[in-house]
């Protein structure tokens, strides 16, 4: 079984969203941990609520591809629309880690701009802390620690 981390976001009914994106993963792998759930401001479009952010572990049998498309499924089944980039979504699943390949895809391992987005580093370091980005090398610390201010932007809710 691959060992998989997992981004939740939400800006349209968050709570209600994360929670049933949570249940339909574990329909679909064993989840072995949940960060705590994050407050974080939008950026790109910044008139809208701000997001709720979370990152799962989990185990799966599914390959890369597979888990993308099942990660699309759950999206989908939330009402998710791809309408305005970095604008409101019910529901954003990304894939962020799979065992620490490295691939061009799709989908793309690790996530493209996961060493970028402190709203994905910051529940991820509070799961996996000694977890390392298969490129880089880096800790998510480091990484979290380069981002510099915008570190502090992820704000623990629970």
């Amino acid at each position: 079984m691959a060992a998989v981390y997992i981004a939740l976001g939400s800006n349209i009914a968050p709570e209600e969203n994360l929670t049933a994106a949570v249940g339909l993963l574990r329909e679909r792998m064993t989840l072995t941990g949940a960060s705590p759930v994050f407050r974080t401001p939008p950026w790109g479009v910044t008139d809208q609520p701000d997001f709720l952010n979370a990152v799962v572990a989990a185990k799966t049998t599914l390959a890369p591809s597979e888990l993308l498309d099942a990660l699309q499924a759950i999206e989908q089944a939330r009402h998710r629309e791809h309408t305005l980039l970095n604008g409101p979504r019910t529901l954003d699943l990304d894939l962020l880690d799979f065992d620490g390949r490295v691939e061009q895809g799709p989908p793309q391992l690790p996530h493209p701009r996961l060493a970028t987005r402190t709203f994905v580093l910051v529940p991820l370091r509070d799961i996996a802390p000694l977890w390392r980005h298969p490129v880089s090398g880096k800790g998510v610390a480091e990484l979290i620690a380069e981002l510099g201010p915008d570190g502090a932007l992820a704000k623990r809710i629970n």
